[in-house]
Order: structure tokens, then C-alpha cells, then sequence
């Protein structure tokens, strides 16, 4: 697949954000990761909410930016709470009855898995419709059945589905907020702390009437994007009975934020009636926008089908017209003076749009519509003028209430959403899948999926970020980082980038790197604004400390504490120089601004080098390194040494940890380096492994292919402006972001400012002396 970045409008439309993955994709399979990350969270989140406004208030302190959020702006958190209890879920004809007992814990694990497959020898296990003798345990917290579905399945879903390695997955960035909702009729499942990333052991033990599976795991420790230096505990059983009913019990859990809940397939389709409601008609609108009827029906007791009769003929998904056609329905408890729109304080808001054709994406080159939202189903059908989506509602939602249901809709080219006012009517035949797992009861009823998603609270977006600073202070930032005392909902610590590549203090579009300007207005630059983080990092994270814990050592060569003794010899004080995490941080999302989204044309072959970060086999070596003699770009790619024999050394490779400098392309790419000052490279593909050299560096098979910055320059063009008139001096706004009524901690103060020192240190000196970093707010 020809990406040549990572972003959202591969997907959507061109003004989606795009969202910048840090370099921990390239440890998973990236055929798959790429496909679903073109669509995920949190551009799925961001999705048609328009632009930017502030969301607190902004205050300077010293060199620091204060952001003081305003009060629910991030809605609320929801923490673990079932630590030594049992639940006990009994099915029934109509789904499954919930009970919170005592702990019931089995002592005697059995054996430790080596795998995710499990067969059961003695019965079969009744779930979802099915009896099951086979089945695949996560390491991550899950039981799955049946099998993985394919990338582009699963790419429709969100990511959601069975894992190729046992169990649920979501995608890389998933809310599990939203997860929760976005696993629902994806796979047969049981959910019993599924929380991503986490490693263990897996043990079962298989009696004549019940098999209990049990996993003693922890969080992931020591990297850059972890919340811990160390191992944590987290023990957990299932016990799967013979007669149907599951026990999940919990012993010892360090993690406060997961999925748990029932998953059986619900799929009958039976429909039962609402109400319909209509509306006046609108002859301002076209009439495949002009809303008539809202439809409300109850669909297998789980979901809410929502139908938009227009006034007209919908065009067919495969028609080009539909490209920037947008609907949006809102649900809420009250009526919402401010109609239907993603900051009006509705509880459900689900947005559909039409897309033209795209050249790449995991839809093809077909037009189509895409649906958005918590709990949303992503199927959108078209039946004449009539539209229809559905979904599972948020937690609270119970047949018998008041409700009120409103709407919207966008023209194509138009930044306006023309609204529906609010309508009441009363919920019948659904209720919300989701509850309160320590305080539900088996009177409660019978559900026929159930579950809870444990989180922190939802990430900001990154737009609202830049406005809130911007409208108060000016548009004088070439980029933001962002730093919190509060987590968020994401299951890696770090971040990624995004941005609207403004041209500086004095404005203008920077042309010749692969990627265009855009979106301006949206961030509330004039013209300056370029990069930032898209959400904080949290104070606690391992990246936010100064020091690794002393003694720390690793055998990960993708983890700083394997690197302590060799960097703490260029110091005097006998430490690895300070904040070394949060430099690769910011220093590789910093560099998205112009990297790394270029090809290259060598007799007559266009060649990705990225896309997104430099390819594994870019040579790709830094002239001003920031810590090692040997360094690969912060961006990607590599430090290759020829053997001459076919083979090649890999002497630093495409991680960013420890920290390092950009290669002389990232020069040229950032306006610091003339085309003329960047030496002839290569390429290598076909990688195959062949081994390690006597000093541990791997060796590899590969086709050698020679590049030139003249390549790059036949597909790109000229870096404009050159390197005579580029920019030179940057400013960061080194920015903490504290919840509402609360002022931001000492910690958080003292490790901000000390990596905005490292910062403007570390930007000197791998642009060599050529560039100047500023942290003025």
C-alpha cells in the first residue's frame, strides 16, 4: 500500500486531522496496523467536530503555560472497583442475569498455557447460540471464539475483533470507553480484564463440569511509552461452567482501567417500533437533505436504529456527489438549546459522511459513507430518501424514560450544519448494554450483552488545545507540548503529533517535503502555527521523569535502561543525561512537521522511503548527533554499514530510544541543510535476517538500492523556501494542562521546565548550531 502519511483524510475528508503514530508501530505487524490506523482513534473520536474552541482558561507562569481545563470538559473517570469480588453471570433465554458476590477464587491454577489455543477435553461450552470444545485466551485479559477476521473486517470495525494472537484487540489507540461499545457483535467473546499491551502467563486447569483459565499478567514496564518503570500484578480468573454460566473473579489488580463484560453474538434483527417523528419541511435544503421523518426503532433489545427520511432520493454510496454530504443525530435527557452538535452536551452524538473517491485507503478508490460515534455501528444504509444507523446506548439509558432526539445536516462544501430541533419521546424495547458491574443486580434483567468499561478520563482534542492557548496569548507558537497532572483514556503514555503545518512568524507554506498546509483556521493560527502534541503526557509517566530509577538495566534494546552505562560516560555526574525519554518524545513528533512523507524516483521507479517514518532499510545516519557516535534519524531508518557480500550490518536501527538527531534528508526536509550538503544514500529491501555480528548488531539480506536528493527532488520539488530563506528560529509553548479548580503540582512545574531546557539544548545541537529553540509563552 502506498501511504505516504499516516493520516486521517486517507479515510475521511481532507480536513481530518492527521494523527501521527510514534515509532512503537513498527514492533507490531504493520500490514494490519497500517490499514486500521488510517481510521482510528483518535481521528475517529476528533471525527466532523469542526473547528477548534477553547476549553479552559490560559495563564502564564514563568516559562510555562498554565491550561486550567473548564469543569467536565473531559467528561468523567471510571476506575476498576471489582478487586477481590466475583461476578457471576447466569444466562437465559433473553441473555444474562448479573450477580456481585464474595470472591471465589481458585488457588490451584493448573498448567501454564504456551500458547492462546485451548481445546477442552472433558465437555463443551455453551455461549453465543453455540457449543464450544475450542477457543483462544488473550494475553491481554479475553477469551475469543471462532476465528480472526481479516484486516479490512477488521479495519470496518474499528480494529475491533479476535486477535490473531488470541483474544480481543482494538486498535492501537482505542478509547476503551468506546471499545467497550465497538466490540459488541465483532466476535464471541468474554471480556475479563481486557486492558492492551498487558504480558503474562496463562493457566488452565479442565475439570469434568467447569474449566477455569487464570492470568497473572502486568502492565507493560520500562519503555518510553509506559506508565511504569517496574512489573505490576494483576491476577484474574474465569471459570467457564458446563451448564453456561461464567464466573469472573479478581484477586490482586494493580490496573485501574480495562473492559470487562459478556460478549455473545446478538444478530436476530427483530425490530420493534419507537416512534416516528415528524419534522416541518426545510425549503432552504435540497431534498436529499431535507429531514421529513425521524424513525426510532428497538432492534434485538440492544440497539437503537435511528432512520432519517428525506425529501428526496439519497445518493448511493458509490455515487462521487456524496463527498462532504454530512448527517448527525444527537440523544440526550434534555433538550439541548444548542441542537445537535459534538460540544452541545449531548450524551449520544453520531455523525454519518459522504466521501469521494480517495487514490488510497482501506476503502478503496470507491466513494462511500462512513459512520461516527460512540456505541455506532459503522454500517450506514441507504434506501431511497430513507438513511439509517444504529447503535448501543451509554451507560444510564433504560426503556420507560423521556428522551429527546435531535439532528443535523451538512451540504457539501459547507462549513454550517443546519439543525432539527429537539423532539421528545420515550425509549421502549432497549436498554443501555453497559452498567455498573459492582452494583448491578440480578433483578436488574436479563442482558444480552453486558459489560463495563473502566477508563480515565477522555483525551482533549488537539484542535481545542491550540485554540485555548492561541486565542489567549497569540499566535506566536511554531509548536505545542503539551504535559498534565491528570491521565487519559489511551493505553500508551506518549502521544502523537499533529498539526496544520503553518509557515512561522512569517507565514507561508513550506512546499518540496510531501506533505501540504492546512487547516489553519481550525488551530486559530493566522498563519504561524505548525506541530504539536495531540494530547498531554502525564506527569507520572516514565517519560516524564528526569532519571530512569537507579540500577535499572534492560535487555531491550528499544528501552533506555539498556543503554544506561554507555551514555552515563559522556557525563560527569555518572547519570544518563536528563529526560533522555521525553527528548525522543518530543524530538520525533516535533519532526513530523516535515517528515517523513517524501519519495524518490530512481530509473523511473517511484519509492516510498516512508511512509510516515523512514523505512527500516533508509540509511539514514545523523551529522550531528545527540548522544552516541553512531546515531539512526529520530524519524526512522537506519545506520548501515555494506559488507560488501550482500549482506548488511545494522549498527543503530529505526527506534528512536535513546534519543537521537535527524538524518541529513530531515535537514534538507527542515530548510537547514542545501540539497548539495546531503550525501548520496540508499535503500535496502527485501530484508531477510542472516544472523549477528560479534559485536550483537544484526545482519541482514538485502537489494541494495542507491538514492539521491535529486530522486527525492523529481517527485517533490524543490524544498521551498531553500535553505537561504528558511526559517531558523522556532518557539515551543511548553504548556501544563491541569484539571478544572486545581493548580498544576510541583512535580508537574519542575519536569516541565526541566525538559523545556533539554529541549532547547537538544534542538541546538542535532540542527548543529544551525537552528535556535525558544520556549517563551
Amino acid at each position: 500500500m502506498k501511504v505516504r502519511r499516516l493520516t486521517s483524510p486517507e479515510c475521511a475528508v481532507s480536513r481530518q486531522p492527521r494523527i501521527f503514530l510514534n515509532r512503537q508501530l513498527l514492533r507490531i505487524d504493520i500490514a494490519l496496523a497500517v490499514v486500521i490506523a488510517l481510521c482510528s482513534v483518535p481521528g475517529r473520536a476528533q471525527f466532523g467536530e469542526g473547528p477548534g474552541h477553547p476549553i479552559g482558561t490560559v495563564t502564564t507562569r514563568g516559562k510555562l503555560i498554565v491550561l486550567t481545563l473548564y469543569e467536565g470538559v473531559l467528561g468523567k473517570v471510571n476506575m476498576f472497583n471489582l478487586s477481590h469480588h466475583t461476578l457471576r453471570f447466569t444466562p437465559e433465554q433473553s441473555g444474562y442475569r448479573v450477580e456481585n458476590l464474595p470472591l471465589q477464587w481458585d488457588a490451584d491454577f493448573g498448567s501454564a498455557l504456551d500458547g492462546p489455543n485451548v481445546s477442552l477435553k472433558n465437555f463443551e461450552f455453551p455461549f453465543s447460540g453455540k457449543k464450544w470444545n475450542a477457543f483462544s485466551v488473550g494475553v491481554t485479559g479475553s477469551i475469543a471464539f471462532g476465528e480472526p477476521a481479516s484486516g479490512a473486517e477488521r479495519a470496518g470495525r474499528g480494529g475491533a475483533g479476535l486477535s490473531r494472537s488470541g483474544g480481543l484487540s482494538v486498535e492501537r489507540f482505542a478509547l476503551l470507553q468506546e471499545a467497550a461499545a465497538d466490540l459488541v457483535n465483532t466476535v464471541p467473546a468474554i471480556s475479563v480484564f481486557f486492558k492492551p499491551r498487558m504480558s503474562g502467563t496463562r493457566y488452565l486447569k479442565e475439570l469434568d463440569d467447569r474449566a477455569v483459565i487464570t492470568w497473572s499478567l502486568t502492565e507493560p514496564a520500562g519503555s518510553i511509552q509506559d506508565w511504569t518503570w517496574t512489573p505490576t500484578v494483576n491476577r484474574f480468573q474465569a471459570v467457564l461452567h458446563k451448564d453456561g454460566s461464567i464466573d469472573l473473579s479478581y484477586d490482586d489488580v494493580a490496573a485501574r482501567d480495562a473492559i470487562v463484560g459478556i460478549y455473545p453474538m446478538v444478530t436476530g434483527g427483530v425490530e420493534k417500533d419507537i416512534e416516528t417523528i415528524s419534522i416541518p419541511q426545510n425549503s432552504g435544503m435540497t431534498p436529499a437533505l431535507d429531514i421529513r421523518k425521524i424513525r426510532l426503532n428497538a432492534v434485538d433489545d440492544l440497539y437503537l436504529k435511528v432512520s432519517l427520511d428525506t425529501g428526496g432520493a439519497l445518493p448511493h454510496g458509490d455515487d462521487p456527489v456524496i463527498a462532504g454530504i454530512g448527517y448527525r443525530v444527537c440523544l440526550s435527557k434534555r433538550a439541548l438549546p444548542r441542537g445537535c452538535s459534538p460540544d452541545a452536551g449531548a450524551d449520544v452524538v453520531w455523525t454519518v459522511q459522504g466521501f469521494g473517491p480517495r487514490r488510497r485507503g482501506p476503502w478503496g478508490n470507491s466513494p462511500h459513507y462512513a459512520a461516527f460515534g460512540a456505541g455506532l455501528q459503522r454500517q450506514v444504509k441507504i434506501d431511497g430518501s430513507d438513511l439509517s444507523i444504529q447503535g448501543t446506548l451509554p451507560e444510564g439509558y433504560q426503556a420507560g424514560e423521556s428522551l429527546f432526539v435531535s439532528a443535523a445536516m451538512q451540504a457539501p462544501g459547507s462549513q454550517t450544519w443546519v439543525q432539527v430541533a429537539p423532539h421528545s419521546f420515550t425509549l421502549a424495547g432497549v436498554k443501555s448494554p453497559e452498567v455498573h458491574l459492582s452494583s448491578v443486580k440480578s433483578q436488574d434483567g436479563a442482558f444480552p450483552v453486558v459489560f463495563e468499561a473502566f477508563h480515565y478520563t477522555k483525551p482533549p482534542r488537539a484542535e481545542d488545545l491550540t485554540c485555548s492557548v492561541i486565542k489567549t496569548l497569540g499566535d506566536k507558537f511554531d509548536f505545542l507540548a503539551y504535559y498534565s497532572d491528570f491521565r487519559i483514556d489511551n493505553p500508551e503514555a506518549g502521544t502523537s503529533s499533529d498539526g496544520p503545518l503553518g509557515g512561522g512568524p512569517n507565514g507561508g507554506a513550506v512546499t518540496g517535503i510531501g506533505a501540504e498546509q492546512e487547516r489553519l483556521a481550525d488551530y486559530c493560527s493566522k498563519g504561524r502555527f505548525q506541530w504539536q502534541f495531540i494530547q498531554p503526557v502525564y506527569v507520572g509517566s516514565n517519560q516524564m521523569q528526569e532519571y530512569p530509577p537507579a540500577g535499572l538495566t534492560s535487555a531491550d534494546s528499544h528501552d533506555i535502561g539498556s543503554y544506561t552505562h554507555q551514555l552515563a560516560e559522556r557525563t560527569s555526574n555518572g547519570k544518563i543525561p536528563p529526560y533522555d525519554y521525553a527528548m525522543s518524545q518530543i524530538g520525533h513528533e516535533m519532526g513530523h512537521r516535515w517528515a517523513a512523507f517524501v519519495s524518490a524516483k530512481v530509473n523511473g521507479e517511484t519509492i516510498d522511503l516512508g511512509p510516515v517514518h523512514w523505512a527500516m532499510g533508509l540509511q539514514a545516519p545523523v551529522p550531528f548527533p545527540y548522544q552516541r557516535p553512531t546515531e539512526a534519524s529520530a524519524m526512522g531508518g537506519g545506520v548501515w554499514q555494506d559488507n560488501f557480500d550482500g549482506t548488511y550490518t545494522q549498527l543503530d536501527d529505526n527506534y528512536y530510544v535513546p534519543a537521537t538527531g535527524y538524518s541529513y534528508l530531515d535537514l534538507y526536509l527542515m530548510g537547514m541543510i542545501s540539497a548539495s550538503e546531503v550525501p548520496d544514500f540508499f535503500i535496502l529491501r527485501n530484508l531477510t535476517p542472516a544472523g549477528h555480528d560479534s559485536n550483537g548488531h544484526r545482519i541482514f539480506k538485502a537489494d541494495r538500492t542507491k538514492v539521491t536528493i535529486q530522486d527525492v527532488i523529481a517527485v517533490e520539488g524543490p524544498r521551498l523556501p531553500d535553505v537561504d530563506h528558511a526559517q531558523k528560529g522556532f518557539n515551543t509553548g511548553m504548556v501544563v494542562v491541569v484539571e478544572h479548580g486545581k493548580a498544576p503540582s510541583p512535580e508537574l512545574v519542575e519536569r516541565t521546565n526541566g525538559i523545556r531546557e533539554r529541549w532547547i539544548d537538544y534542538w541546538t545541537t542535532v540542527t548543529g548550531h544551525r537552528s535556535t529553540m525558544t520556549a517563551e509563552p
